[in-house]
């Protein structure tokens, strides 16, 4: 009785064993194909992981700075006139029930600078507002170095700068003097940068008393914060205006500053595709490298694909052969790619003081991009190889 004879087949890991002999013989060309393939991964993983780490950290200030603040500020009248809010303004909106705490700005007509030898007009882009004492604590903001203004401060020719204010003026710290049109003002103060309102942050701030009566002012407001419970947030949004401003309530714009920094995230968003786009060309570039790399060993391999058929490797063990090849080369730029993309997040991450984030399915989607590559450019060269005539590829030079 015959039995008929059976090809023999490679157990998986005979077929990893000799995917890698190809890999080990040529490591120079290797390692330059791979570094394509880990450019790709690394970039793309950066990028996933430091927006990601960006996001996470802007909404962690969200939360700490709070979505419930909103803005009422004077507009133009139709005919193009500034609108003047009424100087019981703020006394209004704290009636308003959900309301929790209302403060005001205004613009006073006080030019800034550093000392009486400089000229008027040179004023360093440095404006003068009247606040109230509880500004702060409405908006959230600190104070860098010195004090807030106090019941008692806020009457005198004191002030406290933002901290470009500041920056621009060459104070550094509190206790110097800076003039404001003829009036020799002590700084009290100095502001960390308030996020929720930068423009805070280019202005020299007097009290409301002091300013009316150093200045001249009015003692109208010009903007109006507000901060209400979370769940009634639209609903004060809709009657603010007009409580601010009655009967000229389209006159008044009304607006939540946290909103910026929400679209701020949405923007990130947008920006990441863009970037994982420039990663996908990088990978591509790096998959025909791969395809390069596997069409050459073919190529200088003949020899040995054809003593291999002729000793009686059949076509798919010569195709597992390089499709394995292509596979183990995809794979070690790969996962050099994703460690490369989480330890450049991590390390940018620490120093913008972020909370780092690297997404577990960016590593998983990484590394299934690359054994896609891997398949996709090594199928070709493994078709070519398998096709080989033995005794053609035994006499090729």
């Amino acid at each position: 009785m015959t039995h008929a004879l059976k090809p023999a087949r490679l157990s998986p890991r005979d077929v990893l064993s000799v995917g890698a002999v190809g890999l080990r013989a040529r490591r120079a060309r290797v390692v330059l194909s791979a570094l394509g393939i880990a450019i790709g991964i690394a970039t793309m993983v950066a990028v996933v992981g430091l927006s990601e780490s960006s996001r996470a950290d802007l909404m962690s200030r969200l939360d700490r700075l709070g979505t419930n603040l909103l803005t009422a500020e004077a507009g133009d009248t139709p005919l193009g006139g500034p609108v003047e809010l009424p100087r019981n303004a703020v006394a209004m909106v704290e009636r308003i029930g959900p309301v929790l705490h209302a403060t005001a700005t205004a613009e006073v007509d006080a030019r800034v600078r550093r000392s009486d030898v400089v000229p008027e007009e040179r004023t360093s882009g440095v404006t003068t507002q009247a606040a109230r004492t509880d500004l702060l604590a409405t908006l959230g903001g600190e104070v860098a170095r010195g004090t807030w203004l106090t019941p008692a401060g806020e009457r005198l020719p004191t002030t406290v700068l933002g901290a470009v204010a500041a920056d621009r003026l060459g104070v550094t710290r509190p206790g110097e003097t800076i003039m404001m049109n003829d009036v020799r003002v002590a700084v009290v103060g100095i502001l960390e940068p308030v996020e929720l309102v930068p423009t805070l942050d280019r202005v020299a701030l007097v009290g409301f008393p002091a300013a009316e009566r150093y200045f001249g002012f009015d003692g109208r407001p010009t903007t109006v914060f507000e901060r209400s419970t979370d769940a009634s947030v639209e609903d004060v949004r809709e009657v603010l205006a007009r409580t601010v401003s009655p009967g000229n309530e389209a006159a008044v714009r009304v607006s939540r500053p946290s909103d910026a920094l929400a679209a701020r995230a949405a923007a990130d968003k947008g920006l990441t595709a863009l970037m994982l786009g420039l990663g996908a060309v990088a990978l591509l570039v790096g998959g025909v490298g791969v395809a390069n790399t596997m069409v050459i060993s073919v190529l200088e391999r003949r020899q040995e694909i054809g003593l291999r058929r002729s000793l009686g490797a059949t076509r798919t063990a010569i195709r597992l052969q390089f499709l394995t090849e292509s596979l183990l080369l995809s794979a070690l730029g790969g996962v050099t790619g994703a460690l490369l993309g989480a330890a450049a997040t991590y390390g940018f991450a620490r120093a913008q003081g972020w909370t780092a984030v690297v997404p577990p399915w960016s590593l998983a989607g990484g590394l299934a991009a690359t054994l896609l590559i891997g398949v996709v450019a090594g199928l070709y060269p493994a078709i070519r190889a398998a096709r080989l005539h033995p005794t053609v590829a035994l006499n090729a030079t």
